[in-house]
């Protein structure tokens, strides 16, 4: 069955019914994965990380030595690590995952594989001994998984065919709804039940996921071509002196964009260790989960959004709507209130009081209605800017600001116990805010060189990278 054909037979909300399998099977995949990460620092800093815990984990002495080649962690800093490398090398695995299922397995067998390993990954979080083991088979199972499963997405529809972008919409709107769920699900069952508990409802959610993705087999995209050799005897076509300054702008706008989201990135690690101390989390006679604040953001983050994309649609109709780096620098400055709300927040605790949970609500807020003019707006840039034939590259090199991000939030995140709450979340106000500066200076010196091209450029004006 061609893909066209596959197209027209519109049985899911008007799309392929290959959609629904793909949507449904991704949701499943990062309920798991959030339903980890929601774990993964409580766990780490209040049971693994302590004795006689540590002392079973398996290869954990030359890796410690490695963290703490600086000088001795505490748990927590060490948990930050820990997480912040785990969280940077998400960004990186699915590259190599993509040129697995493009050169050597295929898509269909890449994603089985993916699924394998992360289900596999989550089983072992349960024995303190395969700790490391468990986190480098989710590290390939996402890097195997994530990326391939989203182009079969839109290997769904022919190439004129407009439903596309409406397919990853309600591909999208499902991996909200899972984010939203699994804190909930399996925050609750690791800290009230028991931390297994939590990475084994993570583990079954993604057996779900698996069993979902092959009984639809019969309804994806076909497998494309293998390609073994790179083509070689085709020219390539020379960049633009434009191209050329839209890409040195472009890497050099990444390590600002790193500082920019350590605020956002911040809340799956130290954020909850300090939520846990300092809200107050009894309603009722009841202890909520601090795992649910993960809950909190992508419901907020859900609506900040969509909110977002409705007041730019209502802004344009009665003035000029800004490019998207003026977005990015409007989005960085609103970006750096959220931990400014904190610090705040952390001056009102001091003493030992616990201060109530309308802070943390401040905090999502304001922090996702800057994440919706940073994320999104920064794919747009980068996909619009850089030059076609770097298309897929460029939007790789993108994500690397997420990988240096997380080192850095994991590095931050070793600060929380050694100075006053209200310092730890100033210094993430003063990175944002430094990044918002440095975006400014890219929009007056640079701004022009990532603007769109009024007309084609002469080709005598043509030069090779």
């Amino acid at each position: 069955m061609t893909t066209q054909s596959r197209a027209a037979g519109a049985t899911f909300l008007g799309h392929p019914i290959g959609l629904a399998y793909l949507s449904f099977a991704e949701a499943w995949e990062r309920f798991s994965y959030y339903g980890m990460q929601t774990l993964l620092v409580l766990y780490m800093t209040k049971q693994l990380l302590l004795a006689p815990h540590v002392d079973r984990i398996l290869g954990f002495g030359p890796f410690r030595a490695f963290l703490e080649s600086a000088g001795p962690m505490t748990p927590v800093a060490l948990a930050s690590a820990i997480f912040g490398l785990y969280a940077a090398c998400v960004y990186l695995t699915p590259i190599l995952g993509g040129l697995l299922a493009d050169r050597v397995l295929g898509r269909t067998r890449t994603v089985t594989l993916g699924a394998l390993l992360m289900a596999t990954g989550h089983f072992l979080m349960a024995f303190d001994v395969s700790f490391l083991i468990a986190l480098t088979c989710l590290l390939l199972g996402v890097g195997c998984f994530k990326g391939n499963i989203a182009t079969q997405v839109g290997e769904l529809y022919a190439p004129d065919d407009l439903r596309r972008a409406n397919a990853f919409q309600i591909y999208m709107f499902g991996i909200q709804i899972a984010v939203i769920i699994s804190p909930l699900v399996c925050g609750t069952l690791g800290q009230k039940v028991g931390w297994h508990w939590g990475f084994g409802a993570a583990g079954v959610g993604m057996v779900i996921g698996l069993i979902v993705y092959l009984s639809g087999r019969r309804h994806l995209p076909p497998e494309p071509p293998l390609r073994r050799k790179a083509a070689s005897s085709e020219p390539k076509a020379p960049f633009s002196p434009r191209d050329v300054r839209a890409m040195v702008v472009l890497v050099a706008l990444l390590p600002v964009l790193a500082m920019a989201v350590v605020g956002n990135q911040q809340i799956g690690n130290a954020y909850l260790l300090w939520g846990d101390a300092h809200y107050q989390l009894e309603f009722f006679g009841k202890t909520m989960p601090v795992s649910w604040l993960m809950s909190l953001d992508a419901f907020v983050s859900a609506f900040t959004m969509a909110g977002s994309l409705v007041f730019w649609r209502w802004w344009a109709t009665r003035r000029t709507e800004p490019n998207e780096i003026t977005k990015l620098t409007i989005g960085v400055v609103i970006a750096a209130v959220a931990p400014l709300v904190l610090a705040l927040a952390s001056l009102q605790a001091s003493g030992g009081h616990k201060v109530g949970l309308i802070w943390g609500v401040a905090f999502h807020v304001i922090n996702d209605i800057g994440f919706a003019n940073i994320f999104p707006v920064g794919l747009a840039l980068y996909t619009r800017a850089a030059p076609k034939s770097l298309g897929g590259t460029i939007l790789a090199i993108y994500y690397l600001h997420l990988f240096a991000g997380n080192l850095l939030v994991g590095w931050l995140g070793g600060l929380l116990d050694k100075m006053p709450g209200a310092t730890f979340w100033m210094i993430h106000v003063a990175l944002i805010g430094a990044a918002a500066v440095l975006l400014l200076l890219a929009r007056a010196v640079a701004g022009a060189a990532l603007a769109p091209a009024a007309a084609p450029e002469p080709e005598g004006a043509l030069a090779t990278a």
